[in-house]
């Protein structure tokens, strides 16, 4: 079978059932991305010859009238450049039964012409009329590192109808997150990993007698509250947090509590761990239904307030843990009543650094303190607030070297005492 690239075909305004049908049921499977290889290592990529002769000649051909947008390179928070494209083509161009889409494009990286990296997708075409009318979007994606790179771009049908593009496109960190650490090497290409929830590989930890344990308390919840659904971008951004902690080498041991705040409900849990188990909690979060009110929630008068002082007391104040940090991460929490300034007082003393690794995309709407930042701050912790990659990396980065200052002191001085 050929490899498939991540690609979706989006009919807007579909005229019948048959059109939304194949919409719906394409979109899962879709994703999935891989890049074509050669039989044998080292051996060339083997296209069909008329496919590999367009490629070659960069001709830009509209026989199959198509219009290619490419996307340029922006960095996610699991700091890599995502790009690709964006392709819009009428549904009359389209109509008939038992047509099939065939895209074949190449990605070579600049200097290197003579060895690029090659992806393939088939895409199946529902029954379409003669009097249906509208675009169709198809959308690829694929990932890189920093550098320059030029893509060939081919788009044929059954009766060998082409549509072809060729672009240049950049992928370059601004000059002053060039100190930051990407997770892909420059001028590499890559297929996008449709599996957000992929076990990491084995980390080498450092090893001491006493590894750091962290607890990472995570509101898995849209920037939006009155959303209906967790977006992906929102859920990219706060997998991308806890891989940003789980990769650290110096940390020895997890326990996750994932929950949802308009749920008011933990979702998952994880106790000292020397991995965090994404995939469970993948599986966990496929639990959400943020489209549904629980009655019996929505009837308690202070029923958000009383839940997060109960995570609050539960999860740190009153943990029958000892971590050397808790990280709270999330977007804001901002209840109609707050938290009680009793509560808060309540909440006391702890002996450990807490932090608060806020995820808000538009910091400048709402600018004030939140629910758990007030809590973070009676607790004389740190918040940050991530709104974009660079934030992530340089607030991890910051929260790791407090951690390991304030552990360092603490054993150095429970050595001076024992002396």
């Amino acid at each position: 079978m050929p490899p498939k690239l991540s690609v979706g075909l989006v009919i807007r305004g579909c005229s019948g059932p048959a059109l939304c049908l194949f919409l719906a049921g394409l979109t899962p499977s879709a994703r999935a991305q891989e890049l074509i290889r050669a039989s044998n290592p080292g051996a060339p990529i083997r296209l069909i010859t008329s496919d590999a002769a367009l490629l070659e000649a960069q001709d830009t051909r509209k026989d199959l009238p198509c219009t290619v947008t490419p996307a340029k390179p922006f960095l996610g928070f699991d700091l890599k450049f995502h790009s690709g494209y964006d392709v819009n083509i009428n549904l009359k161009d389209l109509a008939g039964g038992d047509n099939l889409l065939t895209i074949v494009f190449r990605v070579a990286r600049d200097g290197h012409p003579d060895d690029p990296t090659y992806f393939s997708q088939h895409v199946t075409v529902p029954q379409i009329d003669d009097d249906d009318r509208g675009p169709a979007y198809l959308q690829g994606t694929f990932d890189l590192g920093e550098g320059k790179y030029h893509v060939d771009w081919l788009m044929r049908d059954r009766t060998e109808r082409v549509c072809s593009f060729h672009w240049d496109s950049e992928a370059s960190l601004p000059l002053k997150d060039k100190p930051m650490a990407l997770d892909i090497a420059a001028n590499a290409v890559q297929a996008t990993d449709p599996e957000l929830f992929k076990q990491d590989p084995p980390i080498t930890r450092e090893s001491h007698e006493q590894p750091l344990r962290v607890k990472v308390v995570v509101n898995f919840a849209p920037q939006d509250s009155g959303a209906a659904t967790l977006q992906p971008l929102d859920t990219n951004a706060l997998v991308s947090i806890l891989r940003s902690i789980s990769r650290d080498p110096r940390i020895g041991r997890f326990s996750i509590v994932a929950y949802n705040m308009q749920e008011q409900r933990v979702l998952y849990r994880q106790e000292a761990a020397s991995q965090i188990d994404f995939p469970a909690l993948g599986r966990s979060l496929n639990q959400l239904n943020l489209g549904t009110v629980d009655l019996k929630k929505l009837i308690q008068k202070h029923g958000e307030s009383e839940f997060l002082s109960g995570l609050l007391t539960s999860e740190v104040k009153d943990s029958k843990e000892a971590p050397d940090a808790v990280i709270f991460a999330g977007p804001k929490v901002m209840l109609d009543d707050g938290l009680p300034p009793d509560m808060l007082k309540q909440l006391g003393e702890v002996k450990f650094p807490v932090f608060y690794m806020n995820y808000n995309l538009y910091p400048q709407v709402n600018p004030w303190r939140d629910a758990i930042g007030n809590a973070v701050k009676s607790w004389k912790g740190i918040e940050y607030t991530i709104s974009r990659p660079r934030d992530l990396f340089f607030a991890w980065s910051e929260i790791m070297g407090r951690i390991v200052k304030l552990k360092l002191g603490r054993t150095g001085s429970g050595n001076s005492s024992s002396q």
